[in-house]
């Protein structure tokens, strides 16, 4: 009996061992979020390209992609190098300043949407959607819905690497997918 305990025993311990080896490394590096007045400020000292993930609270996918896709190192890698990523929830009831306006929020039924959200988005308020903008704060694209790694990392190189100036993204992803 007090054998197989042992052997119950090291077995466990050496399980634990093993999956301690194998375990996936965690992310050496995780995106610097900012917040859109932040941005901006760290934008006029050196101009970069601004990602702006557009979620809510409530959001089911937006809260998969914080826990899933945003925490990977490749993802978070670049988007740190490329980007100064921006979180703006949707619904948030803080005014924001920018270029001499107020942003407001504007109280909708039940919910109610942030002025800025709606004007990046153009209105079609789906989320998560990821706004885009060039080194002159002009907006490249909208991208709506959840995305995993892989698909992030594709759209983040289109757009952080200027491929978008030259290629559509359709011809961008037959070319990724032929390598």
């Amino acid at each position: 009996m007090k054998k197989n305990l042992f052997l119950l025993f090291a077995l466990i311990l050496s399980g634990l061992f093993i999956s301690a080896i194998v375990a996936p490394k965690e992310a050496t590096e995780t995106i610097k979020w900012y917040t859109w007045e932040e941005a901006i400020a760290m934008y006029k000292k050196e101009p970069k390209k601004i990602f702006i993930d557009v979620y809510t609270d409530w959001c089911h996918w937006c809260k998969v992609m914080d826990k899933s896709t945003f925490p990977d190192a490749e993802v978070a890698s670049y988007m740190n190098k490329y980007f100064y990523a921006v979180k703006l929830n949707a619904e948030q009831r803080e005014d924001i300043q920018f270029d001499n306006h107020t942003f407001k929020y504007i109280a909708q039924g039940s919910r109610g949407v942030h002025e800025l959200a709606h004007a990046l988005l153009d209105g079609k308020l789906g989320y998560p959607s990821f706004v885009y903008l060039d080194e002159q704060l002009s907006r490249i694209t909208i991208s709506p819905g959840y995305k995993k790694p892989e698909d992030m990392i594709k759209e983040l190189k289109f757009i952080g690497e200027n491929i978008f100036l030259t290629s559509t993204w359709e011809n961008y992803l037959q070319n990724k997918t032929k390598k």
